[in-house]
């Protein structure tokens, strides 16, 4: 797990900004005080508004055969090719980070944004499936 910083390597850079900002626009918004469904919301509010395709709170394929159904599930899959997982929390820990690497690598994709709106300031974390 890597978080990238050079904007020459970031994946999808122009999607990946636009999801960025609309984050960005969420927080100044709702503030830092909302429930995760509540940013959830009106996160899918803007993604309708911009024409950006989405899958909202994704169901993830069973990882071995015992595997419950729906036992993972993502916040958004937007074009089929980002992972944006919400957070609103005090703080985001190594297991949020462990999460997402699941959900990457349980659907294949490159990039997960994981953003916290609990923060005073927002400051989304692009992390980078490198085992794909």
């Amino acid at each position: 797990m890597r978080i990238i910083r050079d904007k020459e390597k970031v994946l999808y850079p122009d999607l990946s900004y636009s999801v960025c900002g609309m984050c960005f626009k969420v927080h100044n918004e709702l503030g830092q005080f909302r429930s995760e469904k509540q940013y959830g919301d009106a996160m899918e509010s803007l993604l309708k508004r911009n024409c950006i395709n989405f899958i909202r709170e994704a169901k993830l394929p069973k990882s071995f055969e015992d595997e419950k159904e729906g036992r993972n599930v993502v916040d958004f899959i937007i074009d089929d090719k980002i992972i944006l997982e919400l957070k609103a929390k005090s703080i985001v820990t190594k297991d949020d980070y462990y999460q997402v690497m699941r959900y990457l690598t349980s659907t294949n994709k490159q990039l997960a944004i994981l953003v916290n709106f609990r923060r005073k300031t927002v400051q989304p974390k692009r992390i980078v499936n490198f085992y794909k």
